[in-house]
């Protein structure tokens, strides 16, 4: 049994506490400065609560801190504070260079695994991805407490910050498209055509994400998508909708424009052209897009 103490338990966390209690280890909570729905997560997901941190922390061998991401950083703070030397598990979605920022201030001694959490909380016949980078000690201890769970450990690495890289692209994909998506259906709404709509989409290619290789004719067809994308942002501002996701869609669109029609170039020169700074978008009002 190996002890853990979850900070601090929303949705997710007290999903993943389920699953450290099932297997047989030991979670902690703690109460302090914490509202009472986040304990009363705790108790039902079967954590022990504790009204000290420091207390929590000195029973633990591994703190897995799970909360919004904003706050990542202040909880890891409030855990160096108190001098924890155990392994340190921030599964929160936040950037690299947040993860590597949270490891260079953890005290000497310790070790940080950098963790990404995939798909719905765990429990209920629904399966859930975690995956983990970090030293292998650190890791495999982690993983050990998963074992045979509803939570699938993955592995992507030794290098802290990879795991939080995979969660920022995976989320910049994921989350734009959902809202791009009720852009689209509030403004095909304000004309009348919410059903049209929504029967095009049942029928459109959507494993767009799993095939990079179709990128290249995305890229050839940036000259004309980049303008498209321009008309799309006038249609939405004549109804009151926001523009600002297609006004960046086109601006990165212009990153492409030097490939027009040449369909048959590799995925790698593809991705290459969004990392070179060169934007030929000139927007709304005709002025050059700024490079990155």
């Amino acid at each position: 049994m190996i002890t853990v103490t979850v900070l601090h338990p929303g949705t997710m966390g007290a999903a993943i506490t389920a699953e450290l209690v099932a297997g047989g280890h030991e979670a902690l909570s703690v109460t302090k400065g914490r509202s009472e729905n986040t304990w009363v997560r705790g108790r039902e997901a079967g954590a022990t609560a504790y009204d000290s941190l420091a207390e929590a922390l000195s029973r633990s061998a591994v703190v897995l801190s799970v909360c919004p991401p904003q706050a990542a950083e202040d909880v890891a703070a409030a855990v160096a504070a108190h001098g924890f030397a155990g392994v340190y598990a921030d599964v929160n979605a936040i950037s690299p260079q947040r993860v590597r920022r949270i490891a260079d201030e953890t005290r000497p001694g310790s070790a940080v695994v950098d963790g990404a959490v995939f798909g719905q909380p765990p429990g209920e016949g629904r399966a859930t991805r975690l995956y983990l980078a970090g030293a292998d000690s650190a890791v495999e201890l982690v993983a050990s407490l998963f074992t045979d769970s509803a939570l699938h450990v993955c592995r992507v690495g030794d290098t802290v910050g990879s795991a939080s890289a995979l969660k920022m692209a995976f989320s910049s994909y994921q989350k734009a498209a959902r809202t791009l998506a009720g852009v689209a259906h509030a403004l095909a709404d304000a004309h009348g055509v919410g059903d049209q709509l929504t029967a095009e989409a049942e029928v459109m290619i959507s494993a767009i994400l799993s095939d990079p290789e179709y990128l290249p004719r995305v890229a050839a067809r940036a000259w004309r998508w980049a303008p498209e994308m321009e008309e799309v942002a006038d249609t939405l501002r004549a109804a009151d909708l926001p523009t600002d996701m297609a006004e960046a869609t086109a601006r990165v669109l212009a990153y492409w424009e030097q490939d027009k029609d040449q369909f048959d170039l590799p995925v790698v020169h593809t991705l290459s052209q969004l990392r070179s700074g060169r934007s030929t978008w000139t927007g709304p009002d005709n002025k050059q897009g700024p490079g990155r």
